[in-house]
């Protein structure tokens, strides 16, 4: 089984590299966004899932270990091939699978190429609950990396659903004074919630 490959950018396809490692060429589909990063000559790392069928052996690569995980999952809904599967990561990062999933929001896979109405929805309902999808604002946008995230995550830790830990973070953040800790914000966000849950707390 061949679980990486570290080589020489031999060749390059809309939709797939030939890596050189020690003089041998390795063909690899990869996401069509990850081809139009590469150039010929560089030096490139991928992580590879290998197919094994009848009548051939394919090579699949990936340039984060994340998108090889998904890639795996969507290889165990039913209907979804390694080409199917290849291009739902090249029209959708490994974080709007997992928002589409969490938001059982089929919409998204039904404009892969590829993908069906039906086969949409059993990703949807066949991934529900094996994928990590981001803290999100109220928006719908990925949250940033900071206070806020920290807030929703404690909110969500101490028992609030993600939609209204999220919210709550949100409004507690954009009244917050300069310099505000997250312990403060989140003594903000639970008296917001209400003083009865804060009290059981014990925040």
């Amino acid at each position: 089984m061949i679980s990486s490959l570290r080589g020489r950018v031999l060749h390059l396809e809309p939709d797939s590299v030939v890596i050189d490692v020690h003089g041998v060429g390795y063909a690899v589909a990869v996401t069509a966004q990850h081809a139009r990063q590469l150039h010929l000559g560089d030096e490139v790392f991928v992580h590879t899932a290998m197919i094994v069928r009848e009548d051939a052996m394919s090579l699949f690569g990936f340039e984060e270990r994340s998108e090889l995980d998904v890639f795996g999952q969507l290889l165990s809904v039913s209907g979804v091939g390694p080409k199917s599967a290849l291009g739902v990561l090249s029209a959708l990062s490994v974080d709007q699978i997992a928002t589409a999933v969490a938001d059982e929001d089929d919409a998204p896979f039904r404009r892969v190429s590829g993908i069906g109405p039906k086969t949409a929805k059993l990703i949807v309902v066949q991934l529900a609950g094996k994928l990590i999808a981001p803290t999100r604002a109220a928006s719908g946008a990925p949250l940033p990396q900071g206070l806020g995230a920290q807030v929703a995550a404690a909110l969500v830790a101490l028992g609030w659903s993600e939609r209204v830990a999220v919210d709550t973070a949100e409004t507690v953040l954009a009244d917050a004074p300069a310099g505000a800790t997250v312990p403060a914000l989140l003594k903000l966000a639970l008296a917001q919630l209400g003083p009865s849950r804060a009290e059981r707390t014990g925040v």
